[in-house]
């Protein structure tokens, strides 16, 4: 009997072990290959005037409106997204408005959305999180003009 036993636990663990092989190689081919077939907005170092079309920008509740979005730190620093009244979502995938090259950022990490004058940054189920200054996002969270959004390596700020 100890043999039985001993015998079923081996071929357990084996198809346990494949199991996670496969759940991670479906991971990591999921993250690198999303929204590959589907056309992209790139933005460049050198600055995007109209990456998102353009409309009346977003107002803000009190003071200046923001109607750039600039990334502060990262591969991308320099490039400056028009904002209009189009969501920007950020993160890997070709499909984003704002595509980042950051080894800490989801294909679909996060996404800015204009909702009664102001813009609110949201975590779409990131691997590691969408800070706004120093506190990690979990909601849709208001983005007062220069606090910065970091992802992974990326900074980003909404400026007027």
């Amino acid at each position: 009997m100890p043999e039985f036993v001993l015998t079923v636990a081996r071929f357990g663990f084996l198809i346990l072990l494949w199991i996670f092989v496969f759940t991670v190689v479906g991971v990591i081919r999921r993250d690198l290959f999303a929204g590959v077939r589907s056309k992209s907005i790139v933005a460049s170092p050198r600055g995007v005037g109209g990456a998102v079309p353009e409309g009346r920008p977003a107002k803000a509740k009190r003071g200046k409106a923001a109607r750039q979005l600039v990334v502060t730190a990262g591969n991308l620093a320099g490039t400056r997204i028009t904002l209009g009244e189009a969501p920007i979502t950020i993160g890997r995938a070709e499909d984003s408005t704002l595509v980042i090259t950051d080894d800490f950022a989801s294909a679909r990490h996060a996404r800015l959305v204009p909702r009664d004058g102001q813009w609110f940054v949201e975590d779409v189920g990131s691997t590691n999180g969408t800070y706004l200054d120093r506190g990690k996002v979990s909601g849709p969270t208001p983005v007062p003009l220069g606090v910065p959004i970091r992802i992974g390596r990326t900074s980003l700020e909404l400026r007027p």
